[in-house]
């Protein structure tokens, strides 16, 4: 008899999802990281000065309310408490004004002109009618969605380029920059069809369907409540255990990767074959990303209302601006102007800083692998929005696409999305397979971003991938 049913190696959200429903079936399940303490990238620390949390990667998590693995366990019951910020994303302009994307889409779209308010609204009414159970199909393709017609409109709506759906749907500058910004995301060249478009539609649809919440506390708040839902299901956790061989851990009859393809393919060995290991050496990793966390004397002193409102803010201006910004990081140039994705959590939550005082999220895309400094024209981006930022900054932290490799070696190259998720590698990750988290060998899976759905918290690569093992486990 095997020791464990299963073995996940890697406690990401994915790693920590896959162990949960497995346990909760009854199987036994050991998870096994090589970190310290579990989490991936959902972890948050003192970074900067004494008494300031800092989200180490994730801060903010539009897709994990609406997430059919969230939405399976009550993590509020383990102690995580949700935080809906005012207003989920805003987006600054050089006139010192803002468009903000409320939960209400014609809040969102009364800040346009006529025209593109009406744009506005056709391209998200006719997706809200079918509810956050759309969210769900689309977290989990290529299944049979529920909500078949929900699915093929947002599919015929993401089909084009984002350049193109925000030069065609849009006139106003303001609604392209906020479309921009969030098909940004996709830290891919915006003139790509699909990806581009599908999940800068996914972003605003969750905004709009179910806000942008952060976690009370920080992110490793919600890695805290997965790990007492698994040890409360029965499941282990073995931190500080780094693995390079599957003849290194216990005997299981399965064993789930929450790592990089390649990564898998290097533990597993032979057991994956000659030519699947080949596939997967195929396997493309995309851009990387420069980080700062501040510890902030006030809160940041933007100039437009909304930003001091909103829990995420994105610093890029106009759209062409953003995808010349993403374009620049995708071919191994660093932008003069980055696009910077920014996220101000204390506002909302008090427990991140000291009383009076405050944290502040930022960063950028770059070229993978770059150890280019991007602190002052980040900076340079924030003060644009926001002047006098400067002197607020009590300490900052910076983090380069090296440093993120050495925090965790998912990140390849700085890459924390799992992958390029063009249009190539955005449902056939790692490869073209009828089941992206199977391999060739019954016991082996992969739990990763670098399968579908693809990056963010939802905990849906893990769920996917444990029913996958689950089938192999009941024979």
């Amino acid at each position: 008899m095997s020791d464990y049913d299963a073995i996940i190696i890697g406690s990401g959200p994915n790693g920590l999802a896959a162990a949960i429903c497995l346990a909760r079936e009854g199987y036994r399940v050991q998870v096994v990281e090589a970190y310290d303490r579990p989490g991936g990238g959902m972890r948050t620390e003192e970074g900067t000065l004494p008494g300031f949390q800092h989200d180490v990667c994730s801060a903010v998590f539009p897709l994990a309310q609406c997430s059919p693995f969230f939405q399976s366990i009550d993590l509020e019951a383990h102690g995580l408490e949700w935080i809906q910020p005012d207003i989920p994303l805003a987006h600054p302009f050089d006139d010192g004004t803002a468009v903000a994307m409320y939960r209400s889409v014609e809040e969102t779209a009364a800040q346009f002109g006529a025209r593109d308010a009406r744009a506005y609204r056709r391209l998200f009414e006719p997706l809200l009618a079918h509810g956050e159970g759309l969210i769900q199909d689309l977290l989990q393709v290529p299944q049979i969605p529920s909500h078949l017609l929900g699915t093929m409109q947002f599919g015929l709506r993401t089909l084009p380029p984002a350049t193109w759906l925000g030069r065609l749907g849009f006139s106003d500058e303001r609604a392209r920059g906020l479309w921009a910004g969030n098909a940004a995301h996709s830290i891919l060249p915006l003139n790509q069809p699909l990806a581009t478009g599908a999940i800068g539609l996914m972003l605003m649809f969750a905004g709009h369907q179910l806000g942008w919440p952060i976690a009370k506390g920080g992110a490793g708040a919600i890695t805290q409540a997965l790990c007492d839902c698994l040890e409360q299901l029965g499941g282990e956790i073995v931190c500080g255990q780094k693995v390079s061989s599957l003849d290194e851990l216990p005997d299981a009859r399965v064993y789930l990767f929450d790592t990089t393809p390649s990564a898998m393919a290097d533990i597993a060995g032979d057991r994956l074959g000659r030519g699947f290991r080949r596939r997967l050496d195929r396997f493309r990793h995309g851009a990387g990303v420069f980080k700062i966390d501040y510890a902030l004397s006030e809160p940041v002193p933007w100039t437009a209302a909304e930003c001091r409102q909103a829990g995420t803010v994105h610093l890029g201006g106009t759209m062409d601006e953003i995808a010349a910004s993403e374009a620049a990081a995708c071919r191994g140039q660093i932008a003069e102007r980055p696009f910077v994705l920014s996220a101000q959590q204390s506002r909302f939550d008090p427990t991140r800083a000291p009383e009076g005082q405050h944290t502040f999220w930022a960063y950028c895309h770059v070229p993978s692998g770059s150890d280019v400094d991007m602190t002052a024209a980040i900076e340079a981006q924030i003060e644009r929005f926001a002047p006098g930022f400067g002197d607020v900054v009590l300490k900052r932290q910076v983090r380069n696409c090296s440093d993120f490799q050495r925090y965790n070696a998912n990140y390849i190259g700085g890459d924390i999305a799992g992958g390029a998720t063009d249009w190539r590698q955005l449902l056939t990750r790692p490869v073209a397979r009828l089941d992206a988290h199977t391999t060739p060998s019954p016991e082996i899976y992969l739990a990763s971003a670098s399968t579908p759905p693809g990056g963010g918290i939802h905990g849906m690569c893990g769920y996917l991938a444990a029913k996958a093992a689950m089938r192999q486990l009941s024979k």
